[in-house]
Formats: structure tokens, sequence, C-alpha cells
């Protein structure tokens, strides 16, 4: 595949004379076999019809026209010069959470060779239409019957024993371990998933995306809440993927959300989705009597290759419940790094901040950063499948204190 590449002057398309180059737009050749929606979904971008519409205004094409193999076209995919500063501050937008998608949606573009660079050495920031533009009008992709997880857990009174399918063959049995979390309810949320693989680490022909480290963690935590006698719910869910013990996690798209939803690639969508599912089970567990319930988000973050961060929490800002949430597992957080690293040292910090998630859900929430994908340190606290279960016993310990 050709890379894209940015039109800051005249260039000439096909034979069919001059083309005022609009410098705002990225470019792409049509391949052989290319139509509109190939096109943009080698891109990422075709779930929005408002993509679509929008291709065929700035080319000034016809509903349902061809295109031409080896002609440019313009893309929706708008070009900022990027401050080196914030996407915020370079675009002028508040909203932290889509920000992160537009992050997200670079680093991807690089990692799958879309683009030679990442935006913050070449300092040009790619802004698919959809993102500013949009209302929510993302095509969701309905999940193959035989990819969507058959076994679910009880909605209520989930034993502390038992067999559950989520978890993989391997660590489908779940002990017994104590009865300490007896009448609480967990809701488990790991970040992105289907058609969003979040940060994105390409090392050596490996990618190292976060949906699918972030997936391991939360399963670990599950069980380990179960075995201590919690109801956890596995918000996010992939029937093929149960608790993995390779370094290498496979990336692939067929997650789904509790209830066998599709995941929508919209990013308001999504995080609006697992927010109303979450809310939607508080409500049936508060009126079977359920008093403690909590949700726990897991992601990891992508910052500059040099920069090493240790996990990090965020709480939903002037709720005395989410902070405190937050705070526990902070304490033992910083409690087993004393203990386990060298120095003793731990710079993750706790603070509030005000994401979609956080702030929709009707319950005490805390939201977990595990570390920089990009940064080899951090990325030693993710790969080898021993440190994911440290961070999941060290979780729920912290729950339990």
């Amino acid at each position: 595949m050709k890379l894209s590449k940015l039109i800051l002057s005249i260039i000439l398309v096909g034979s069919t004379g001059l083309l005022l180059a609009n410098p705002n737009y990225v470019v792409s050749e049509a391949q052989k076999g290319d139509g509109v929606l190939s096109l943009l979904k080698r891109y990422q971008i075709a779930q929005y019809e408002c993509n679509i519409d929008e291709f065929y205004r700035l080319n000034a094409l016809s509903q349902n026209q061809g295109l031409v193999q080896g002609k440019s076209y313009y893309l929706p995919i708008q070009t900022h010069e990027f401050n080196s500063k914030s996407i915020r501050t370079t675009l002028g937008i508040n909203d932290f959470d889509l920000a992160l998608s537009i992050q997200h949606y670079n680093e991807n573009a690089t990692a799958s060779g879309l683009r030679p660079q990442d935006f913050r050495q070449d300092k040009v920031l790619w802004v698919p239409f959809h993102f500013l533009n949009c209302n929510n009008s993302a095509v969701e992709i309905t999940p193959n019957p035989e990819t969507v997880p058959m076994a679910d857990m009880p909605m209520t009174g989930l034993s502390s024993t038992g067999s559950f399918d989520i978890f993989g063959e391997k660590y489908k049995q779940v002990p017994n371990i104590s009865s300490k979390l007896k009448g609480e309810v967990f809701y488990i949320v790991a970040g992105h998933g289907g058609p969003d693989p979040g940060a994105v680490y390409k090392q050596k022909s490996s990618r190292l995306c976060e949906d699918e480290y972030a997936y391991d963690v939360s399963l670990r935590l599950a069980r380990n809440l179960i075995a201590h006698g919690a109801t956890a719910y596995v918000i996010v869910r992939d029937n093929n993927d149960g608790i993995r013990d390779d370094s290498y996690l496979p990336h692939d798209t067929d997650e789904v959300v509790w209830g066998n939803k599709a995941i929508p690639l919209n990013q308001k969508a999504r995080l609006k989705q697992r927010a109303d599912v979450i809310n939607s089970l508080y409500k049936k567990n508060k009126a079977a009597g359920v008093t403690k319930q909590s949700a726990i988000f897991v992601h990891v973050d992508s910052r500059k290759n040099r920069k090493q961060i240790d996990l990090f929490f965020y709480y939903r800002k002037d709720d005395k419940k989410s902070k405190s949430l937050a705070q526990k597992l902070h304490k033992k957080v910083k409690h087993k790094y004393s203990v386990h690293r060298a120095n003793g040292n731990y710079n993750g910090t706790i603070s509030s901040r005000d994401l979609y998630v956080l702030r929709e859900t009707k319950i005490p929430a805390v939201y977990i950063e595990l570390g920089n994908i990009s940064n080899p340190l951090d990325q030693q606290r993710i790969l080898p499948s021993k440190n994911r279960q440290a961070l999941a016993n060290w979780f729920c310990e912290g729950l339990m204190d």
C-alpha cells in the first residue's frame, strides 16, 4: 500500500487537469478494486455515514459513483498542525475523552502503516470528520453469532464456587477462598474493545493493543473477586479469549458488551452504552437489596516512548465514595511497590477527572491506568502474565481492605 500523503500545493489528478489542493485534508490513491467503502474502511472511518457523505462532497462525486484506480481522492480526515502541547489545545476543545479517541486514531494509523510518523514527531494531527461533526451516526457491526458469549454471569446471587466459561478452560473453575466480599457487587469494565483497540504500540512484528491487556487484567480481577464471595459482572466480553498466559496477546475485534450488544466505534456511543448497562444492572441489584456496588474501569495509557509512569487512578469529582474507592486501591499499590520494587518508590497519582464513564455511572467508580503501553519498562508490567495476575491480586486486596 502507498502511504497517504498530505496535499500542500496544486496537484495533478489523472489526466483530467488541475485540482486545487486543499491543505486541510489527507488524500490517498485508489487501489485496484477500491470503492468508496473499501477505501474508507482501510482508514477505519467507514462506520460513519457522515464520513461517506463528506467523501462524496469533497471529491464532487455523485452517490455510488465508482473510483478510478491510481487517482488521488480527498479523505474526510482533516489535518491540523499539532502544537506539541496537547490535542485539546491544538483543536480548541475541552472534551478529554474525545481528545483521547483522536489520539488513539492517530496512533493506530501509524501502527498500521497508514501514516509514516507519529503525530508528535511530524506535528501533523489527523482528525476524521466524524469526531467533530457527526452525532453518533456509527453503523454498528452485528457480531457473528458464533462469537457471542453464550454463558453469562447470573444476574443475582453468584456463588463463590463454580465454573465460568468466560475465564477460559484453564481458569474457569473458581475456588472458594473466603466470603469477605459476600453481598458486594462489582462491574469490571475493560477499556475499548470491538472496533476500537485503544492505545496501540508496534513492537517488532507484534502489535500491543490496549484492549487485550486491559481485558486480561479485568478477567483476572473478576475471578479474584468471585473467589472472595463477590458478584462480578464482566461488562466487556470476548467468548474466544479467556484468561491468557501469553506475553503477546493477539488482537481481535469480536468483543461485545453485556447482553451480547455490539460495541459501537463512535466514542460517545460506546461510553454511553457501558454506562447505561451498568446503571440498568445497578437498579436491578439495588431493588434486590444489594447495598454495596462499585465499578472498576481498566485501561492502559499511551504517552511518549520515554515517558515511564506508575499505575494511577481517577475518581469522580465531589464524590466521596468514588474518591475513597480510588484511595483504597492507590494505598494498596503503594504498599506493594514498597515491598516489591527495589527502591520502594511509587509515583502513581490519584486525582479527580471529568470522564464520561465516571460522571454518568450512578455508583462509586474508579478509572485505572496500568501504565504507558509504549514505554519498555511499563510494558513489563503487562506483558508477563504473572505481572498481570499480580495487578489483579493487588486490586482485589485493595477492594477488600
